[in-house]
């Protein structure tokens, strides 16, 4: 349940009404979810925080599929609930697939059960996982 009312169209500032015109201009939709609502009552943090996910989510480097499972990734690593649901949507929307998913799940999983062990045991990292180390991971004397 939200924290804080989820305001209506007829409930935004000019400031905040902006934000969500741009929102939907961007997605070409009518659509604005219950997180820009909520985030609606603050309009500097809506914009600052509409701005950057416009800005890391935008075309790059990375395929925005391979950037939405990224996001549910994380999302499951901090148990996000409404980010796991959004993002995974939105991956589906642009192409992932259930076994992709399945597939990302078992990694997200798995990473989280070596990460407890490895700071649960102190492993140092390895000089040949370094910047810099030496091609192929071969230590010098």
């Amino acid at each position: 349940m939200a924290t804080v009312k989820l305001l209506s169209d007829d409930e935004l500032s000019t400031e905040a009404r902006a934000v969500f015109d741009d929102i939907r201009k961007t997605r070409n939709s009518d659509f604005v979810n219950n997180f820009w609502r909520a985030l609606a009552h603050d309009p500097k943090t809506l914009r600052r925080t509409w701005e950057s996910i416009k800005e890391v989510m935008a075309p790059g480097a990375l395929d925005p599929k391979v950037k939405e499972m990224l996001y549910v990734a994380v999302s499951v690593a901090h148990g996000c609930s409404y980010c796991i649901h959004s993002h995974t949507a939105s991956a589906r929307a642009k192409g992932m697939t259930d076994a992709e998913y399945q597939e990302m799940l078992a990694i997200v999983g798995m990473a989280a059960e070596t990460n407890r062990l490895v700071t649960a045991l102190g492993v140092p990292v390895d000089d040949a996982f370094l910047v810099g180390a030496p091609a192929g991971g071969k230590q010098e004397p």
